[in-house]
């Protein structure tokens, strides 16, 4: 089983920047997908960024150029590195893993408002 434990939400302006972390109870280099997901009221849950453990990472092409994902193995934490955000951007914001199943965490709320 592995938990997960985001956090690093909150109000922003448009235009600012936030980073979401999440912590991982197992050692992260065994796990091939970690991402992070967003869900906004009334939407479906979606991707938003991806990294396997070969580095290899995938963005929603909404925040292309705007969002960053990294690792840190040795620290067992994912992070999402968000810039210039949007009203669009606001949304709970779930970190997920795929090792021996799915896993998620609880979410935290970001909400990019003036």
């Amino acid at each position: 089983q592995v938990q997960l434990v985001e956090s690093g939400g909150g109000l922003v302006q448009p235009g600012g920047s936030l980073l979401l972390s999440c912590s991982a109870s197992v050692n992260i280099f065994r796990i091939y997908t970690m991402a992070w997901y967003r869900q906004a009221p009334g939407q479906q849950r979606e991707l938003v960024a991806s990294i396997t453990n070969d580095d290899t990472r995938n963005y929603a092409d909404s925040v292309k150029g705007r969002f960053t994902i990294s690792r840190d193995i040795v620290k067992n934490m994912v992070y999402l590195q968000m810039n210039t955000l949007e009203p669009e951007d606001t949304a709970v914001y779930f970190c997920y893993a795929r090792w021996l199943g799915e896993h998620w965490g609880q979410g935290t709320q970001v909400t990019v408002s003036s």
